[in-house]
């Protein structure tokens, strides 16, 4: 066996370490989510308990803490700012990348050093603004901010300058304006980015919890991260109910990864094509 085949074996082993170390904290989550109160501090840990039960999950669906607003709240943020963001951040992109303009890049690392500024420094003019725009303890104080993401721009820009300028320049010969050009040649080809920028930024939304904390008031306005908050204030001491209320909350990000791995290495091995 040689050294390259000795070395592979080596790092396939050490990540699945990582990989083990990183998934037994869920699989104890969802295992404590099935057990009695009086299982849950037996030593050494039962993985699998003698009776799953499942009144925990019940409480979670359908007791007076229903998750079910806090998962329509959820969706309804994380879809529309998704949809937004996906789409400003393509259109944004491609005038960085393929439109030629006075001052396009320096433009463009003025615009990514915003990634610089902590996003907590920005809680109250947000707050100001929001409130004089009417939109403080709605939804849209989430969904609007949410449809502007440097991450996206750059991301998608890098991939936009991977493809290559002559289908660009072939096309323009032809007659195409940028906007057709956008539409039909360069954005089929981006699917994959397209599809690994969704997957982030809807887990980013779906997990956002300091933004709902600040902007949002009302109950019945709460995502699931402040659902999830508000269950176990008023569950102490409920642990089995805190862990099924967690397994419900990360369904749908194991849901999105697994539909959406195989987009996420396409994507990202694409958009770092060119620098």
């Amino acid at each position: 066996m040689n050294k390259a085949a000795v070395a592979k074996i080596i790092t396939t082993l050490i990540m699945l370490f990582f990989s083990i170390v990183m998934i037994v904290p869920f699989l104890w989550m969802i295992s404590t989510s099935f057990k009695t109160p009086a299982e849950v501090f037996r030593y050494p840990i039962q993985w699998i308990p003698d009776h799953f039960n499942w009144s925990h999950h019940v409480k979670v669906w359908s007791g007076t803490g229903s998750f079910v607003p806090y998962y329509l709240n959820s969706l309804k943020v994380a879809v529309l700012s998704t949809i937004g963001a996906v789409s400003l951040s393509a259109l944004a992109a491609y005038g960085f990348a393929r439109i030629e303009f006075k001052g396009r890049n320096t433009m463009f690392l003025v615009y990514l050093s915003m990634m610089m500024v902590p996003p907590q420094v920005l809680f109250v003019p947000k707050f100001i603004m929001f409130d004089w725009a009417g939109i403080y303890n709605t939804h849209w104080a989430l969904i609007l901010p949410g449809m502007f993401t440097i991450f996206g721009v750059f991301m998608m820009r890098q991939f936009f300058l991977s493809v290559p300028h002559e289908i660009s320049e072939a096309a323009f010969i032809d007659g195409a304006g940028h906007f057709r050009i956008f539409s039909r040649i360069i954005l089929p080809m981006a699917k994959p980015s397209l599809a690994t920028l969704a997957i982030i930024d809807f887990s980013w939304h779906w997990n956002d919890y300091e933004n709902a904390l600040v902007f949002l008031i009302d109950q019945d306005l709460f995502t699931v991260p402040l659902g999830l908050q508000n269950f176990i204030l008023e569950n102490n001491v409920d642990y089995n109910g805190m862990m099924a209320a967690a397994t419900a909350g990360i369904i749908p990000m194991i849901l999105v990864f697994l539909l959406g791995q195989k987009y996420i290495i396409e994507g990202v091995a694409s958009s770092a094509v060119k620098g």
